[in-house]
């Protein structure tokens, strides 16, 4: 069996409708494994499961809709994903928003509060409804899709690169607890990736140009670009990392 096969597993993805979280999905459903395509919308997530299906197999997707914000709403997620499946082995944290761009003096404490609860609080408690099977199993995979954002500053998008350095801490917390239940947990932080989540930032060809100039690659990143590593930190051939922020920025940290 392939290194890199998620077979026999079942993965658990927020935010899996389209971009990163869509590629995640069908680069696991391709690898093996049975995914559950959640967002907010039910016809999203149906539509993203049929397509799978009719790629992969039947039977390789089905469809939870359920809102971040609402813990109410991820209890339910999780609970209908072990009705139909039984454990989850992987769960990968990808959904978030940014309902805010400009200096963080401008910021309102309702936009503040929001990112924080759907980047961070939401992937708290997605944790916390997942890792006990996990740790009675004493298996399972848990990924946060971060961002370099958490690495260093913006006068853009500051309160969305505070979450997401909180994102990185989450991570090394849960690998210290859950570590010793063989249980990981590692967060993919990736650069500017071509998304409709971060179009604000690329549409525009001056932004899109800028953004890029210091970018070794010298190009925008494309969602399945990252879809790899996720693959890499569920298989077994991320058996020996935990606790780890994996950077797939085209080398814009670097230079």
């Amino acid at each position: 069996m392939s290194l890199f096969s998620l077979t026999g597993k079942v993965a658990l993805i927020t935010g899996s409708t389209r971009g990163i979280g869509r590629a995640i999905a069908e680069r696991m459903a391709e690898q093996g494994a049975r995914v559950v395509i959640s967002s907010r919308k039910q016809d999203a997530c149906d539509t993203a499961a049929a397509e799978i299906n009719e790629r992969y197999g039947a039977g390789r997707a089905i469809a939870i809709a359920a809102n971040i914000s609402s813990k109410e709403g991820l209890t339910a997620l999780v609970q209908r994903t072990q009705e139909e499946w039984g454990s989850i082995d992987i769960l990968v944290c990808n959904a978030a928003s940014n309902p805010y761009y400009g200096p963080m003096a401008g910021i309102s404490d309702e936009q503040f509060r929001k990112i924080f609860d759907n980047n961070v609080l939401s992937n708290h408690w997605l944790i916390s409804l997942v890792s006990p099977d996990m740790v009675k199993r004493k298996a399972g995979v848990i990924i946060i899709v971060s961002s370099i954002g958490g690495l260093h500053g913006s006068p853009i998008i500051g309160a969305y690169n505070v979450s997401k350095a909180a994102d990185f801490q989450l991570a090394r917390n849960m690998a210290v607890e859950l570590g010793p239940h063989n249980v990981r947990v590692n967060c993919i932080a990736p650069g500017l990736i071509q998304t409709d989540f971060a179009r604000a930032l690329w549409e525009n060809p001056d932004t899109l140009a800028q953004a890029t100039s210091t970018t070794p690659l010298g190009r925008i990143g494309q969602p399945d670009e990252i879809a790899g590593a996720a693959v890499f930190l569920a298989s077994d051939a991320g058996s020996f990392m935990t606790g780890q922020a994996m950077v797939i920025d085209g080398g814009v940290t670097i230079a």
